[in-house]
């Protein structure tokens, strides 16, 4: 059976030194996504534009700020899809590592973000969005491999 990917780019905007890193979250709320949960600068990938342009146009979007595409590190590549589920529940994406950007990060959507703070990596809050956290493991491990996969069952 074919189905239809979903592409999302996600930015882990870091701060701070190695070890003691800090990301960028936002609660979000009114998105029918996630409400209530803890979250990084994301969203879908346009169909006229790349994995790493959405990236720099959703931190834009969401917090305000001006990341240049080529500040932005890729992270890895998450397959994400359910066991027997619908076609559309094919999800593919890419995050980013952002250190540097222009601006100081704000809320610029009230309407879909009712927080935004910045956290330690070793004590985010909860609720947080499950295949962010899994990402974010990986790299306090210090293994994060290319591509991974995330499966969950109906």
């Amino acid at each position: 059976m074919r189905h239809t990917l979903v592409p999302a780019s996600y930015v882990m905007l870091l701060r701070g030194p190695l070890g003691e890193e800090e990301v960028l979250l936002h609660l979000r709320q009114n998105t029918g996504f996630r409400d209530g949960h803890w979250a990084m600068i994301a969203g879908h990938v346009d169909a006229d534009e790349s994995a790493r342009t959405a990236a720099a146009r959703e931190a834009y979007e969401e917090a305000g700020i001006t990341i240049a595409e080529d500040a932005l590190q890729p992270l890895t590549t998450l397959h994400r899809w359910v066991r027997g589920g619908p076609a559309l529940e094919q999800r593919v994406d890419f995050f980013w590592l952002a250190r540097t950007w222009d601006g100081e990060p704000r809320i610029v959507e009230p309407e879909k973000s009712a927080d935004q703070r910045w956290f330690r990596l070793r004590d985010l809050p909860q609720p947080g969005v499950l295949h962010e956290e899994v990402v974010i493991e990986a790299y306090l491990r210090g293994d994060v491999p290319p591509i991974m996969t995330l499966t969950s069952s109906l």
